[in-house]
């Protein structure tokens, strides 16, 4: 009998590590690491959940993986469960960026942690051209550390759509003769890291190591865009592309945007007279 569960011991041992070696293998297909490698965890249970990739943050090191594919447009999406307890300091993120110049595009979605009890902040961003600060941020209608949840952004030559399980919650549209992210392909990124200088009520509560380790989880990962060869300088869009590439959110999508911004949004970049004493950017004030 010992021998039998011994040899039942070893099969199991194997079947995980076989699972994890998949689940590394899988995510060094698709993505590059950022930061150290021994802070990013590999899980895959084998059954229905997939695989899981998980970020680590401590007084060493955050992390993050980015895509090794470049996309011009397309649909990015990822369920994260993010960090419990005190998370003051943290960012937890999904953004795609073409890089760090002076005139970089960048789509954002980050979670600015805070003090136990207090909700996490989404923040919403678009850069274009180098020009951002066009921040909506969200005070969410769950707690997100408590589950996970999917997030998801859209970007098409007409708008970017930013959706939280599957509920668009603000779009960011495309105006003649103002910036607009459509000609640099991007990355996709998700990293976790110590934005103590600016995540928490501006930067006044610190990150808490006494709670460290911080960890977020990530899985469900869905990149379907269209891809830029460096190398060519093509972008080869997929089979059905049209669907998020003709996107636009109708009558009844807009209504949720417009619940979004009456019940959660705590910041709206368009309403702050202090930060823009010259005048609003010029897609404020425009109909959707």
């Amino acid at each position: 009998m010992a021998a039998r569960s011994s040899a039942l011991l070893a099969v199991l041992v194997l079947l995980a590590v076989s699972f994890l070696a998949g689940a590394k293998a899988d995510f060094d297909d698709q993505f590059e690491v950022i930061g150290d490698r021994d802070h990013i965890g590999y899980r895959d249970d084998g059954k229905d959940k997939g695989q899981e990739f998980s970020l680590e943050l401590d007084q060493e090191s955050g992390s993050g993986f980015k895509s090794k594919a470049k996309y011009l447009f397309g649909e990015f999406e990822v369920k994260m469960k993010l960090v419990d307890g005190n998370s003051a300091g943290t960012v937890t993120s999904f953004y795609l960026t073409s890089g760090e110049s002076a005139t970089h595009d960048e789509i954002d979605i980050e979670f600015m942690g805070n003090s136990s009890g207090d909700p996490y902040v989404m923040n919403t961003n678009v850069w274009a051209s180098g020009d951002g600060k066009k921040e909506h941020q969200f005070y969410l209608w769950f707690d997100p550390s408590a589950d996970f949840h999917t997030y998801k952004i859209t970007w098409n030559p007409k708008n970017i759509i930013f959706e939280v399980d599957g509920v668009p919650v603000r779009t960011f549209k495309k105006y003649d003769g103002l910036p607009f992210p459509s000609s640099r392909p991007m990355t996709v990124h998700a990293t976790l890291w110590d934005g103590s200088y600016w995540a928490t009520q501006h930067g006044t509560v610190k990150i808490h190591w006494r709670h460290h380790p911080f960890v977020v989880p990530y899985k469900a990962y869905h990149a379907n865009g269209c891809v830029h060869d460096k190398a060519t300088n093509k972008t080869a869009c997929p089979a059905g592309s049209d669907a998020w590439m003709r996107r636009e959110l109708g009558e009844e999508e807009l209504k949720t945007v417009a619940w979004a911004e009456r019940n959660c949004l705590s910041y709206n970049y368009c309403a702050d007279g202090w930060r823009f004493p010259k005048g609003f950017p010029g897609e404020c004030g425009r109909d959707l």
